[in-house]
């Protein structure tokens, strides 16, 4: 096989870019809109609804498109289809502009976008030689970052030389996302042979980009039974990984809830104007972007307990931080604490915590049946995530928006203290790399 068709078989990865571009900031927009329909508190409260609408519709929404990758075996019309309802529900917000109506809208955005997450992890599986893998999924994850970071930045500029006019960046957005679709039709050739989506999970490179791209991923609905499985053993030395591992998810997770939820409103609190929300947001996934590139050097350096316990201390004392100077500072002297502490919290953080993390999951996994394992995983992580949005904007309207920063910071301390607890494996453990 020569080079050439090679180039041109891989090249449907960029189509990904034009639909992150419209993607990427949406869910700030939408934490803004709201405030601007309906107040500073109200508007806060209804944010955090919203958020928490978006993470829990990405459980059934999992479940569903899970069960449509395997049967229809169509990977080009997922994708396309995907990519086409975002455009319509993005383009939708200029017609509908109640609370009601935003809020169902991000909702379907989220059910949407997750029917193409694991047909295109199995289409670079598919498509893609094995010794390729590792390459072509740090690419695809490199293209859906680039396309957040400039859609980021598209919306810094708009809304600084149009600030009034927030809504009217959804009809862009969607062309973007419309664009997408069109570049999948074209590029995406229907594979030979289809894989079903259990060889996701069987791959260490395929796994940390399909949880990278959506960290909510079903093989197989989960039992009662699977539950109580996961959590057995909590008291007995050599079995306690697992449920401590599950506990230290569902407080990584609430605390994630608990402050993205709430920063977008702080900011506007702190009546920092639109275009320095969206630098500050700008700022925590570029250097995000730059952090995933590294984060697997930097592990496979140390443990994965270790690397955990270093990402989350760092997100941690961010998190204080930033909810220290949500109490002292007034007006927009918290844009400079947000600056400098965001991106390390978001950016440098998250990728070394979520990289590790994910392969601690995958080594799990391994030893276990990969359905039941990762349905609890998924179930953990959806819920949490619900349940710290849904509390965010209650807590911090009703109590301050530095008592749920300095929260989330507590608990990422606790998650620490769990994870210190995890046994240590008898042997080396498998680097994210390998």
């Amino acid at each position: 096989m020569n080079q050439e068709p090679e180039k041109r078989r891989s090249a449907w990865i960029y189509s990904v870019f034009p639909v992150s571009v419209a993607t990427g900031p949406v869910g700030t927009m939408v934490q803004l809109y709201l405030i601007y329909l309906n107040g500073q508190a109200l508007g806060t409260i209804y944010g955090s609804f919203a958020t928490a609408v978006y993470n829990g519709v990405s459980i059934p929404a999992a479940l569903f498109w899970g069960v449509a990758t395997d049967r229809l075996h169509k990977r080009k019309s997922l994708v396309a289809l995907s990519y086409a309802l975002i455009a319509i529900a993005l383009v939708s917000y200029f017609f509908d502009r109640t609370t009601a109506g935003t809020i169902s809208r991000y909702g379907a955005i989220s059910f949407v976008s997750v029917a193409s997450a694991t047909p295109l992890n199995l289409l670079i599986m598919e498509t893609e030689q094995k010794g390729k893998w590792a390459h072509a999924f740090a690419r695809l994850s490199l293209m859906i970052s680039a396309g957040d970071v400039v859609g980021l930045l598209v919306s810094t500029i708009w809304a600084q030389f149009f600030p009034n006019n927030l809504i009217l960046l959804f009809v862009p957005l969607s062309a973007f996302a419309l664009v997408s679709s069109g570049m999948t039709l074209v590029m995406i050739h229907e594979p030979e042979f289809v894989l079903e989506r259990e060889t996701v999970a069987l791959r260490k490179p395929s796994f940390i980009s399909r949880l990278r791209a959506n960290p909510v991923f079903f093989i197989g609905v989960p039992s009662g039974s699977d539950f109580k499985r996961a959590f057995r053993g909590l008291r007995t030395g050599l079995l306690s990984y697992v449920p401590l591992f599950y506990i230290s998810t569902i407080l990584f997770y609430i605390s994630a809830g608990l402050f993205n939820t709430s920063f977008v409103p702080a900011m506007h609190f702190y009546s920092l104007p639109d275009q320095q929300v969206f630098a500050v947001i700008l700022a925590g996934m570029l250097v995000q972007t730059i952090a995933f590139q590294r984060a697997g050097e930097f592990i496979n350096k140390r443990s994965l307990i270790t690397s955990s316990i270093q990402g989350l201390l760092l997100r941690g004392w961010s998190y204080l931080a930033i909810g220290v100077a949500a109490l002292l500072v007034t007006g927009p002297l918290f844009a400079v604490s947000s600056l400098i502490f965001y991106p390390l919290a978001g950016g440098v953080a998250y990728a070394v915590y979520y990289t590790a993390s994910n392969t601690m999951m995958f080594n799990t996994v391994k030893g276990r049946t990969a359905g039941s394992a990762l349905g609890v995983y998924s179930a953990v992580v959806g819920l949490a995530t619900m349940a710290g949005s849904f509390v965010s904007g209650f807590i911090s309207v009703y109590s301050g928006y530095y008592v749920t920063f300095i929260l989330a910071g507590v608990l990422l301390f606790a998650t620490v203290g769990v994870v210190s607890r995890l046994p240590r494996p008898s042997t080396p453990e498998e680097g994210v790399l390998q």
